[in-house]
C-alpha cells in the first residue's frame, strides 16, 4: 500500500487597472496584500492547472452521477465513475510511489472493483484517491485490501486520508469480515493514520518492498453485528 502521509482563499481584491500587477506566484493574505505562495500551494495550483486542461478533452462527454458523493467543505469526496477519472488517479499515485505500477495494475482493481475507489476532488482536480478490492482470502474469510491510497501534499493535515479510508471500508463492510492493507515500517504518517482508526499491525513482513524495506500489514475485523470499527463519518448532506 502506498500512503502519501498528503485552505479556504481569501477572495482576491479589487484593484485598478493601474495597479502594478503582482508576482506570478504571489497569494493574498486576509487583508488584500501580496505575499508569496508557499511551494505546496504552488505546486497545487500547477496540479490544477494541469488537470484542467486534461479535462477540457472530456468537456462533451458528461460523466454519470456519482452514487456517494460527501462534501467537505472545497473538497468533495465520491465513488469512481468512470474511465475519464483513471489518467487524474495514476498521475497522482505516481507522485509518491516508491515502486511503479503498471496501467494494468490499476485496471485490474479499478475495473473490477469500482465501488471500492473513492476519490477526492477540489476546483475540478483529483487531489485524493483510495483504490482497494475485496475478495475471498484462502484462509476462507472474505477480505477487503486497501491497495493505494495517496493525498496531493498540498493538500495534507487536512483529514482526507482519513476521510477516504472510512469511505472505503464503510464500503467493504457489507461483504467483508475484515480489512488489510501494508505500509512501510517507516512511514509513520500511515501508521498513525490506520492505527487512529482502528486497525492493528497484524504481521511484519521482512524487505517487502523493493528498496529492502520492511513492511507492517496492518488489519481492522469486523464485529460478529456488522459494526464498522472506526469512526463514523459526519452525516451525508
Amino acid at each position: 500500500t502506498i500512503e502519501a502521509a498528503r485552505p479556504g482563499a481569501s477572495a482576491r481584491p479589487a484593484r485598478s487597472p493601474e495597479a502594478t500587477s503582482p508576482p506570478a506566484n504571489a497569494a493574498f493574505t486576509a487583508d488584500g496584500s501580496a505575499a508569496s505562495a508557499s511551494s505546496s500551494e504552488l505546486a497545487l495550483r500547477e496540479y490544477m492547472n494541469e488537470a484542467a486542461s486534461a479535462a477540457s478533452g472530456h468537456a462533451a462527454d458528461s460523466a454519470p452521477a456519482p452514487s456517494c458523493v460527501v462534501g467537505d467543505g472545497d473538497v468533495q469526496y465520491s465513488q469512481y465513475t468512470g474511465e475519464e477519472q483513471l489518467q487524474s488517479i495514476i498521475d497522482l499515485i505516481s507522485l509518491d510511489l516508491s515502486e511503479p505500477y503498471s496501467i494494468f495494475t490499476y485496471r485490474y482493481f479499478i475495473n473490477q472493483w469500482p465501488h471500492l475507489c473513492f476519490v477526492a476532488t477540489a476546483a475540478g482536480a483529483t487531489v485524493g484517491a483510495i483504490v482497494c478490492k475485496a475478495d475471498r482470502h484462502r484462509s476462507g474469510t472474505m477480505r477487503g485490501y486497501i491497495a493505494m491510497l495517496a493525498v496531493h501534499k498540498s493538500m495534507r493535515q487536512r483529514g482526507m486520508g482519513s476521510q477516504l479510508v472510512q469511505l472505503a471500508v464503510r464500503a467493504m463492510q457489507p461483504t467483508c469480515d475484515e480489512v488489510v492493507l501494508e505500509t512501510e515500517v517507516t512511514n509513520l504518517g500511515a501508521l498513525r493514520l490506520y492505527e487512529g482508526l482502528g486497525f492493528v499491525r497484524d504481521k511484519r513482513l521482512h524487505k517487502y518492498y523493493l528498496n529492502g524495506n520492511d513492511a507492517f500489514r496492518l488489519k481492522v475485523w469486523f464485529t460478529l453485528d456488522g459494526d464498522v470499527p472506526v469512526p463514523v463519518l459526519a452525516p451525508q448532506q
